[in-house]
């Protein structure tokens, strides 16, 4: 038995605003044939209360059977209703443009990710250390699949020699022990068991392996060339899902741990410089705003700018299909390197 939160003041999470006493005394006791539990849930946004979302899905079945807290969450972040359905399109030929930065003067790389977890396992919030490592198998095997530009090899973190481990944090491939927001979730548990990382040869191709999904699959290269980026990554992601069947909802489209990833759990970024724009924030997030994108700094989520140098996202996930996210980025991208050219 749990007793209602107690949120301060300060806390402006989703969790905050959305876990009424009405609605927490209609779901806790609550639990899903994977045993996740409403405490579970929020365990992360109870713990920091400076978190944004504050809530975390421990299998697929939890956004249906705690639906009264993520429904409302998920329209705030995603401005989506429990009567839409998502829809996906890979379809590339669909996408607008290709490089908005041939000069190579501001986009110093481009980087297009999505998140995956299988299907019938739970997620990592409550995933098993041994159900975590048969899933682990099952990927490894699935990647050492790979042929031509794509093959490449597994890195394990268990007892990664020094080495290796030296490698792979000077090409910035080495995902580190999640945050205190990830631990308090419990997607922390039993590091560094059951975790890896696999590129190609050329580095431009990476999957990281139980990190805050089961799979995030990168594809990555210097320059702004969006376009093949995005082919790269769509090509893997068919040839895995050729032995692999990804957990995904009609509704929801993809299924992750954070509801902030659902739909499509794209995320298309580049790392670009805007030195004149550095200098007036209010014009540059009014170009992001409308063409729906998110500004962070180039180490990642709740970090800053360096040297004028942002990392720019598509912001819309769900609801929106992967063509229409990175049309987002291509579009906005322009709109920045305009904007910037004006003001020299």
């Amino acid at each position: 038995m749990i007793d209602f939160p107690n949120f301060s003041e300060n806390s402006h999470s989703l969790l905050s605003k959305f876990l009424t006493k009405s609605v927490f005394e209609e779901l806790k006791n609550k639990k899903t044939t994977k045993n996740n539990s409403l405490q579970q849930v929020i365990a992360s946004g109870v713990a920091h209360q400076d978190s944004h979302i504050g809530v975390y899905a421990g299998d697929k079945e939890s956004y249906t059977i705690f639906s009264s807290l993520f429904d409302p969450i998920i329209k705030e972040y995603h401005g989506f209703s429990k009567h839409q359905k998502h829809n996906s399109n890979t379809d590339i030929t669909q996408f607008s443009g290709s490089n908005p930065d041939v000069e190579n003067k501001y986009i110093i790389s481009t980087r297009i990710r999505v998140a995956r977890n299988i299907a019938n396992y739970p997620l990592g919030t409550i995933i098993s250390n041994e159900e975590r490592k048969e899933v682990e198998k099952r990927i490894v095997s699935a990647l050492c699949e790979l042929k031509n530009e794509l093959s490449g090899s597994y890195y394990p973190l268990y007892n990664m020699p020094q080495k290796t481990q030296a490698q792979l944090i000077e090409d910035h491939f080495l995902f580190k022990e999640g945050d205190r927001f990830l631990s308090s979730a419990g997607l922390n548990n039993d590091w560094p068991n059951g975790r890896g990382i696999f590129h190609n040869k050329e580095k431009t191709f990476l999957v990281w392996v139980n990190e805050e999904d089961q799979l995030r699959i990168i594809s990555m290269q210097k320059g702004g060339n969006i376009k093949e980026v995005f082919a790269r990554l769509i090509k893997a992601v068919k040839e895995i899902e050729k032995v692999i069947t990804f957990s995904k909802s009609d509704r929801l489209g993809y299924i992750t741990s954070c509801p902030t990833n659902l739909g499509t759990a794209m995320r298309a970024s580049v790392h670009i410089f805007l030195p004149k724009l550095s200098a007036d924030m209010k014009k540059l997030k009014s170009i992001t705003n409308h063409h729906h994108l998110q500004i962070r700094g180039v180490n990642g989520e709740h970090s800053e700018s360096k040297n004028s140098v942002f990392d720019i996202s598509n912001q819309r996930r769900l609801g929106v299909t992967e063509i229409e996210a990175i049309n987002d980025l291509y579009k906005g991208i322009t709109a920045l390197i305009k904007a910037e050219k004006e003001k020299i």
